[in-house]
């Protein structure tokens, strides 16, 4: 990816600190990093050095195993079944309890997410995913030109990427205005009579700069504002 696309993206991290929620997070698979660990064992063993990682690899294995040998006879004087055997048993209830712990953490992050989203912070998030999607397509596009079809070159790229830059800021503006809005909610509620002159300004101030692109990706996020206060509004109805 080209420098001047490296700090477009907003990433992962960077979404989940703005929000102050666990927006997307993924459930954690086991069974994906063993794979990973034992795909990079069976690579380097048929490297020049198999011989020596195949010696560590069944060293590891085999100290292991004498460890949890020791610390069985020591809480057992006579096991019930091989230590082996019980060895493979304790590695498999090990995986499943980590697995279970991994699902009960993204049951309860992604239990937080629903509790908070909003229409408005959906369409948020929508948006947000969509402008990644952009960074990704022209760097797809970059390293096309960069093997040599220079036909595709994206004309004006630095006006492309100014205006990247303008919506990053302005979605940036309106993720932190949805936040400070929605960890406020109960004081806005019931002190919405607060906040009716501010916003009615803010609506106000949209008319000018209709005219622009610039303008409309600043009243996109003023409206996740606006949004967001309808939605206080009808939870106050509500009760």
């Amino acid at each position: 990816m080209r420098n001047d696309l490296k700090d477009l993206e907003i990433r992962l991290s960077e979404l989940q600190y703005l929000t102050n929620l666990p927006v997307k997070y993924e459930l954690v698979i086991i069974i994906k990093p063993i794979k990973k660990i034992l795909q990079n064992f069976i690579d380097k063993a048929k490297g020049p050095e198999g011989a020596t990682t195949i010696f560590i690899g069944i060293t590891i294995s085999f100290v292991t195993y004498l460890a949890f040998d020791v610390l069985v006879k020591s809480f057992m004087s006579e096991p019930f079944m091989p230590s082996w055997v019980l060895f493979i048993v304790f590695v498999g209830a090990s995986a499943a309890f980590t697995q279970l712990i991994f699902y009960l953490i993204w049951k309860q992050k992604n239990r937080l997410v629903k509790t908070n989203i909003t229409p408005s912070f959906q369409t948020l998030l929508m948006d947000v995913d969509k402008y990644n999607s952009v960074i990704k397509a022209i760097d797809i596009n970059d390293q096309i030109e960069a093997v040599g079809n220079v036909g595709v070159t994206i004309k004006e790229r630095s006006k492309v990427i100014e205006a990247l830059q303008l919506t990053k800021a302005d979605l940036i503006r309106a993720l932190k205005t949805e936040r400070i809005l929605r960890e406020n909610r109960n004081f806005i509620i019931s002190n919405s009579e607060l906040f009716m002159n501010n916003l009615a300004a803010l609506t106000a101030m949209q008319v000018p700069e209709q005219a622009s692109e610039h303008g409309r990706l600043l009243n996109e996020a003023l409206q996740i504002a606006l949004d967001v206060q309808h939605e206080m509004k009808r939870l106050q109805n509500q009760h």
